[in-house]
């Protein structure tokens, strides 16, 4: 009886550009039964081992040959030894279900209420102070939960809210969005900070509209605090002149304290020498801080501890 090769019908039906997504999904139910076979080379055993009806394991591992177009195994009865392609293919396999199991136990470990991770995303000016604070305060009732800490401009964070690279985020303004869940937390107030030796610098407080012929320091457009101090200065009736663009509210400040212009911007961790701060009367100038998170998206238990307890500290989460 002349053998002929194994025949590959199920490869023909595919394009090329589907044939890795099509067989991959084709073979995956099947390889830890594979490797179990291979690693008995018995199949009645590992039918025992895997707590699979041997009937059901025989006829997987002939059909894995027969969507393959290979010979795996050397069959002598319920005996099986393991082709050279049976081996490749077992090195291969080997590696797949380990590197499953590897992400297995890490989403797992991700998960534990006790020692998870939660994935937070914040401010620049919420790094010095605010969040080193939130996060001693919570760690002080849940101290084996990790943090994977992003810090970053609003929309940026929004980004990855939407991708599931975060699963919370400290950011303002508070989104509006369909896709996000966002929930205020507390307000901050802005000062218009000026040189030391500036003309407005012996006043305490002043309306917005006085410094309408400056020129202004400001963060890059995309940044929320950019889009707030643009809608305050228009507030309060003028376009501001803008000198320079920056990232960090702390670049900005020194910049003014070094006389290239003023700025809108929250008050500092700690106090910076050169420049005076203002209060501004006219008009509200705040900015809301809130917490947000992608919309229908389950909670791991550690990241359902974190976001209840920063919606405890609604009111009261920045400090002083």
């Amino acid at each position: 009886m002349v053998h002929q090769p194994r025949s590959r019908p199920r490869l023909s039906q595919f394009s090329d550009t589907e044939d890795t997504t099509d067989m991959s999904r084709l073979l995956a139910p099947r390889l830890a039964w594979f490797a179990g076979v291979a690693r008995t080379e018995h199949v009645t055993r590992a039918a025992q081992e895997m707590q699979v009806p041997q009937s059901t394991l025989s006829r997987a591992m002939v059909r894995l040959e027969q969507d393959l177009g290979v010979d795996l195994f050397a069959r002598r009865g319920r005996t099986v030894a393991l082709t050279p392609a049976g081996r490749t293919f077992l090195a291969s396999v080997e590696r797949a279900l380990a590197e499953i199991e590897r992400a297995a136990d890490e989403v797992r470990a991700d998960a534990d209420p006790a020692g998870g991770k939660v994935a937070f995303g914040f401010l620049h000016t919420m790094g010095a102070e605010t969040v080193p604070g939130l996060l001693q305060a919570f760690r002080a009732d849940h101290p084996r939960v990790r943090f994977s800490l992003v810090q970053n401009y609003g929309e940026a964070m929004l980004e990855g809210l939407r991708a599931g690279e975060l699963d919370l985020c400290l950011t303002s303004p508070v989104p509006d969005a369909p896709d996000l869940v966002a929930r205020r937390l507390d307000e901050q107030k802005l000062r218009l900070v000026v040189p030391a030796d500036h003309r407005l610098a012996g006043r305490r407080r002043i309306r917005l509209a006085e410094a309408a012929e400056e020129t202004f320091v400001t963060l890059e457009p995309g940044y929320g605090l950019r889009r707030i101090t643009d809608d305050l200065c228009a507030e309060a009736g003028f376009r501001p002149r803008v000198a320079f663009e920056g990232e960090e509210a702390e670049t900005l400040r020194g910049l003014v304290a070094a006389g290239l212009g003023v700025a809108l911007l929250p008050p500092p961790a700690v106090p910076r020498p050169g420049v005076v701060e203002l209060t501004v009367t006219a008009p509200r100038a705040v900015r809301e801080i809130g917490v947000a998170w992608p919309a229908g998206h389950p909670d791991t238990p550690p990241v359902a501890a974190f976001k209840k307890f920063l919606l405890s500290r609604r009111g009261h989460l920045l400090p002083g």
